[in-house]
Parts: C-alpha cells; structure tokens; sequence
C-alpha cells in the first residue's frame, strides 16, 4: 500500500478537518469553532497523507513570535493539528510528517518549533522538551478574604460584551508579551479564539463575561469569566471559571481578583493555565486553600541551534562549548561555542573541546529558562564534560520570570 504526503490544497480542508476530528475522537464540533480553525489555518504549512482518495494522516504549523528571555521576539513554527488514523500506525506517517515539516521550519528561516502535546510521550524522540509549565488552581473564596492592595478602589471596573472589547483587550495583551519569556505574538483572528462561547462546550456553567479595569480612562486590564450554578445544603456554592486574565500592573490585577472573589452566589474562583509563578500566590492569605496543580504546556524544539542560541539573552556571562546531539535534524550535530551575557549572545561551530553534553531536546527545555540544566544533569540527561561547566551554564540560561504559554495553539 503506498500513500502520498503533501502540502494541503484549500479544496481538501474539510475533509483534512473532519479526519483530524475524527482521530480525536470524532465529537462534532460546533460550526463557529471550525469557522476560527479554518480562518487560521495557513494552508501552505498544512500537510495531508493520502491513501488514494483517503486522507490518513495531518499535520499543519502556525506563524508565531515567541519571547525569548530578553525580550526579543523570535519567530517560531507553532506545530498543531498532528493526527495519523489507527489504521495507518506504525508505518512511519508521523516521523515522515515531522521530518518534512522540521525541513520546511528550517527553509522558512525559522530557528524555533513548539507545539503543544496531547500526549507529551510522543514528541521528545522528535527533539521537543518541556519548556513551559502551568498552574491551575481552585480558590475557597469562603475562607480567603479578596486579595488587597493600596489603590485598588481608585480601579473602575466595567462588565463589557466580550466581542466588542476585543481590541481594548487585545492591546492589554500585545503590551504583555516582550516581559515574559514562552508569550506569544499572533497573528491577526487570533484574538477571536478567546471568545468562542459554544454552548455545547459550557459543561454546566453559564455565558462568558467579560470585566475591563480602567484607570484614568485607560483600559489597563481585563478577565473573562463564567459562573457555574451549584447547590448543597449550606445553599448556593458556585464556581467562577476565569478563562483568561490579564493587567498591567499589580493594582489592576489585584482589583480582577478582588471582584471575581466577590461574585455572588458562588464560593470558589478556579482558573487553569496561568504561570507557575503567578502574582495570585502571594496574594491570598493562605495558600492551602488554593489546591494547586501544574501540567507541561509548551514544547521548544531548536530547529538551527547556533541561531537560536544567539537569539536571547543570558541572566550571567557564559562561555561555553556544547556537544549537541540530533539525530533527527543532523545539520544540528556536533560542538557549539555559545558566548552571551545580558546584552547579547553568538553561537557558532568549533572545534574546540566540550564542555557540556545533550541532545536538542534538552536544549528545547532549557531554552526559555523555566528548567535548569542542573536538574536535567540530575536526570542524567546532561553530562558535565569540564568541572564547573554544568553551574555556571545553568545559572546563565535562567530567567527572572517563570516562562510561561499564555494560550494553546
């Protein structure tokens, strides 16, 4: 049996889109869902696996821009919509999918791939690591009195329809993206992903809503919402769902978690994705009563090493000659000098002895600064090849703040 992969053609999308649907289990999905995915889609990064008329096999990327730590905005290829139906598996339709589409990242001029994992097992024999960890947590607002801060009263506080304060909205957020290394700058219609309110999806909970935070008449923040309705015998004891929340500085975002803990009829807040050192944290009196939980978000896959190594910054000068290894995208093997410090970085080949060892996976998750090489040696993912090496690399490729993806993709 032979099949054929190649560059989607927009006549084909439908049927692309019901086959990945399908591997996903096939639920249907909501008209203006698709009508997003659609709008999105960039046919030219899409690929499709034909058996004859059959589309067994998808696989598309998504032009992004991701902050590094410095600050700088590098341009990533954000992998997404990889299935392979069960009765092609084990034919090597997704190794032939990624090592098509790794070549096109690198043709494009892009030094970077990310994805996110429905199950994260897959990817690292394809070079991604972990690089992004989130937070979810689940707020007893019956116990915990609302987070405080000098100047919160002077916040103005506005219930708005969440479609007409997209823009205001999606001005909070572009300013937010160069300060945190894993955010993402998108390309238009993004924005709308935010906002899809399919009924179907709402598993009990009611409308999206959507408070802005203004100061002086500046829109300076923002939270979407839904409370789920619940009873017990106490009486009502629903949950706030906060789906995305965003401020421009501590005050502002104090005054948002003050008024979500203060919605009546309910007596708990849960929110999900948000940075692993999220501000809330701190600002709640007791921490046992927010049960916490952190997943893997973000996968980062070096796709040209020397690029993306001298693309960001470095918390401490390093100087330090790494011996990479890459099965997958050989162009990647062998030594690299990698010389930065806080104002800049080089990354070249040599010849020179190594002082540190690892695959292109465990650069992946060291990238962005959310894991250390220390710990990744510590897993023995990381050999040490020169005393004191491993120390002064790891602290280098820290960062300040805790990397983090503010939405999938």
């Amino acid at each position: 049996m032979t099949t054929e992969l190649r560059v989607l053609r927009e006549a084909e999308w439908q049927t692309w889109s019901d086959r990945l649907d399908l591997a996903f289990g096939g639920l249907p999905q909501a008209t203006e869902k698709l009508a997003v995915r659609r709008g999105l889609t960039e046919f030219d990064r899409c690929l499709g696996v034909w058996d004859g008329a059959e589309c067994v096999g998808t696989a598309g990327a998504l032009s992004f821009g991701l902050t590094v730590p410095g600050g700088a905005e590098v341009p990533m290829a954000g992998v997404t919509m990889v299935s392979v139906q069960p009765t092609h598996r084990r034919r090597g339709l997704l190794r032939s999918m990624m090592r098509r589409q790794l070549a096109d990242v690198r043709e494009r001029g892009e030094a970077l791939a990310g994805l996110t994992a429905s199950e994260p097992a897959i990817y690292g024999r394809f070079g991604y690591g972990v690089a992004t960890q989130e937070l979810q947590l689940t707020v007893d607002t019956v116990r915990l009195a609302p987070p405080e801060l000098p100047g919160v009263d002077g916040v103005r506080l506005r219930l708005v329809d969440p479609v007409a304060a997209l823009a205001d909205c999606e001005r909070v957020y572009a300013r937010l993206v160069p300060g945190r290394p894993g955010m993402l700058a998108r390309l238009p219609g993004w924005e709308r992903v935010g906002v899809l309110d399919v009924p179907a999806h709402r598993e009990g909970a009611g409308v999206l809503q959507c408070v802005v935070a203004e100061v002086d008449g500046e829109v300076r923040g923002y939270a979407r919402f839904a409370v789920r309705p619940d009873r017990d015998a106490a009486g009502s004891c629903g949950t706030v769902q906060v789906r995305r929340i965003e401020a421009l500085d501590p005050v502002v975002y104090t005054a948002l978690w003050r008024f979500l803990f203060g919605i009546d009829l309910t007596s708990s807040v849960s929110v999900t994705g948000r940075p692993v050192d999220d501000p809330l944290l701190h600002l709640v009196g007791d921490i046992r009563r927010c049960r916490a939980g952190m997943r893997e978000a973000l996968f980062v896959r070096p796709v040209e090493v020397g690029a993306a190594l001298a693309a960001r910054t470095y918390r401490t000068p390093v100087e330090v000659v790494l011996e990479v290894s890459d099965a997958f995208c050989p162009w990647n093997e062998g030594r690299w000098r990698l010389s930065g410090d806080d104002r800049g970085a080089h990354c070249e080949r040599t010849g020179d002895r190594a002082d540190l060892a690892l695959s292109v996976r465990e650069l992946g998750s060291a990238y962005l600064g959310g894991c250390t090489l220390s710990a990744l040696a510590a897993a023995g993912r990381v050999r040490e090849l020169r005393p004191g090496a491993l120390a002064a690399a790891s602290l280098a490729f820290g960062s300040d703040a805790a990397p983090w993806l503010p939405h999938w993709f």
